[in-house]
């Protein structure tokens, strides 16, 4: 099925694109203007723009924009049909299906991804109600409890417990009317024993997805019960395990507590990013409700690119252990490759009294249950940026005070002077290793091109994510200002369509791109005017679509549009009438005007009547 016309456009005329937009980019008003930082490349300054009235989007700085629905499109990677259901769900508009695709695969994607949600959704509030309701789930919420969560995280995270029986939730489920067959693709049942549950005996975290939506669970052991191997299993079982990767979850493109904390951070700017699932809860149960980790992985760039949606900061907070601060380095690392700087926390560091600094303090969760919520926000406030901290680590790693140390100490650093956006910044960052372990200058700067020539060797020279090549530059011409002007405004071309066809017929139109503007257009209104996403998708020049959509975002079309398409008509009529003046002029100059069937006196009349019309163009405009 394919969704209708009609559901396509009340989504357009119901969303509200700034709304729609904030979801993902911080966003500010200037000027009637909301701008914000592109999620589309690494970039300090604001560039990103949207347009509320005409529901589009534009980046001045990677010339990437469109409608609203495509912007969600990329965001999500959803094909249209899906982004107008997303949209549509979210305005609580009834989506309409008409028609019949020959292929109906996209379709059944979109149907299986909803079932796998609601198939979450059912199986984190069982969860919820066996550590809250039953007697097998009280020492898992003990647990809980005497860690310092209260009862309002438990429920705003919807936290739970899954019974030692690993039958029971394949049970449970069929009686529900879930099938076999789906269930053993769910990614919740074990894939050698698809009626074994995944997961057995544990706590369980629903990690959910941006809107809010269960995804995946992550499990935390707990002592078995007595004469039963850890986990409900023979052997023994890993502390935390995760769920596999389906459908709607993507461990790396994920992050624990997104949905909870994306608020604070747009509001704020910065992100506490913490190892695990307990430490984002204390941090949340202290305050800190802009905390976030990633899934069983080190933090990734698909994860940092998607903080970077909202926040420019991202303040690291890992375990004290050396596994925790090697994952630290990391972080670091992919915080910078991604336009985001990084601060990181000691945990412990702040705190007086004589356990302050103590093994114990090696996360947020165990501030938390040691001392407070008090001393947790307390300890979370102090922390030191980057490089300080890399120099701090380089300190301990190397004996830095002999020449062999100072050398891999130095080089240590490289990396994060790769990982720098500009020259500026790493020309500063060079001086200021030179100055921390006590070297030339001129001698870190040599080592740093070799490292370059070596690293570039091993990982090729091309970045991943190097932008594509330009397309060949659009030319404004005159025809194309009058076309770009009413797409820009596109309520205006039924009123103008009459004048248009007239003074702008299509086969005197020159400009290639003017003429695919002007088809565009024309086939839009043919089928109604479904929208601006229509309307777009039938230019095929894509340097010719981006440039349209700059051109609206620049409000340069804006201000007065009667005016301006008048204006433009007349410019274009003159031009028309200068052209035929010349062609009238020549023929009349070759004596053969009798061989083109048109007499001396036709000719005559025909210039008298332009000249007069150029005179009273030229008299108009003056």
């Amino acid at each position: 099925m394919r969704i209708s016309e009609i559901t396509v456009k009340e989504v357009n005329d119901k969303l509200d694109a700034v709304t729609v937009v904030n979801e993902y980019v911080r966003l500010e008003k200037r000027s009637g203007r909301y701008w914000g930082c592109c999620p589309f490349h690494n970039e300090k300054t604001a560039s990103f723009t949207v347009d509320p009235e005409r529901k589009l989007y534009y980046c001045f700085g990677c010339h990437k924009g469109g409608t609203i629905v495509g912007f969600v499109m990329d965001m999500e990677k959803l094909s249209f049909p899906e982004a107008v259901e997303t949209l549509a769900k979210r305005s609580g508009i009834e989506v309409i299906y008409d028609g019949v695709r020959d292929n109906g695969a996209e379709r059944e994607n979109a149907s299986r991804k909803e079932e796998l949600y609601d198939l979450y959704r059912r199986v984190a509030g069982s969860f919820h109600h066996w550590l809250m309701k039953t007697g097998e789930g009280k020492p898992a919420l003990d647990y809980i409890i005497n860690r310092g969560i209260g009862g309002e995280l438990i429920e705003r995270f919807c936290l739970g417990y899954t019974p030692r029986d690993r039958s029971w939730l394949f049970g449970f489920l069929t009686g529900k009317g879930y099938s076999p067959e789906f269930l053993a693709s769910s990614g919740l049942f074990a894939p050698k024993y698809p009626r074994s549950s995944f997961f057995s005996g544990r706590l369980m975290f629903p990690i959910a997805d941006r809107q809010g939506r269960p995804v995946a669970f992550g499990a935390r052991f707990l002592a078995p019960a007595e004469g039963e191997a850890a986990g409900g299993g023979t052997g023994e079982s890993p502390k935390y395990i995760n769920s596999q990767e389906s459908g709607i979850y993507k461990k790396g493109q994920t992050l624990f507590a997104i949905d909870q904390a994306k608020a604070e951070i747009r509001r704020t700017g910065e992100a506490y990013l913490a190892e695990g699932y307990m430490d984002v809860i204390a941090l949340h149960q202290a305050g800190i409700t802009n905390a976030v980790a990633p899934l069983g992985t080190a933090f990734t760039e698909d994860q940092a690119r998607l903080l970077r949606h909202w926040a420019d900061r991202v303040n690291l907070i890992f375990d004290a252990d050396k596994a925790g601060q090697d994952a630290v380095v990391k972080a670091i690392l992919t915080c910078r490759k991604n336009g985001l700087s990084a601060f990181v926390v000691v945990p412990g560091r702040g705190l007086s009294g004589e356990r302050a600094g103590s093994s114990v303090f090696k996360d947020p969760a165990d501030i938390l249950k040691e001392i407070g919520a008090e001393a947790l926000q307390k300890s979370a406030k102090c922390y030191i940026n980057d490089f300080e901290y890399l120099v701090s680590r380089a300190r301990v790693l190397f004996d830095s005070l002999g020449i062999e140390g100072k050398a891999k100490a130095v080089t240590f650093m490289f990396p994060y002077v790769e990982a720098m956006d500009s020259e500026v910044s790493k020309n500063t960052c060079i001086e200021d290793i030179a100055d921390a372990f006590g070297v030339e200058r001129q001698a870190v700067e040599a080592d740093f091109r070799q490292y370059g020539r070596i690293d570039g060797r091993r990982r090729g020279t091309v970045p991943k994510d190097a932008p594509p090549p330009k397309a060949r530059p659009v030319r404004m011409s005159d025809e194309l200002f009058l076309l770009t002007a009413v797409l820009a405004n596109p309520d205006w071309y039924p009123k103008l369509r009459a004048s248009l066809s007239s003074e702008l017929p299509i086969e005197e139109i020159d400009d290639p791109r003017a003429k695919e503007l002007f088809i565009a257009l024309e086939e839009w209104f043919r089928n109604d005017a479904p929208g601006m996403d229509d309307l777009l998708a039938r230019i095929q020049d894509e340097a010719l679509r981006n440039f349209v959509i700059e051109q609206a975002a620049s409000q340069a079309f804006s201000q007065n549009p009667e005016t301006l398409f008048g204006e433009s008509l007349k410019r274009i009529r003159q031009k028309r009438l200068e052209r035929r003046q010349a062609e009238i002029i020549v023929e009349l100059g070759t004596q053969k005007h009798g061989d083109m069937g048109r007499s001396l006196e036709d000719l005559l009349a025909e210039k008298v009547y332009v000249d007069a019309e150029l005179r009273r163009l030229k008299e108009a405009s003056q």
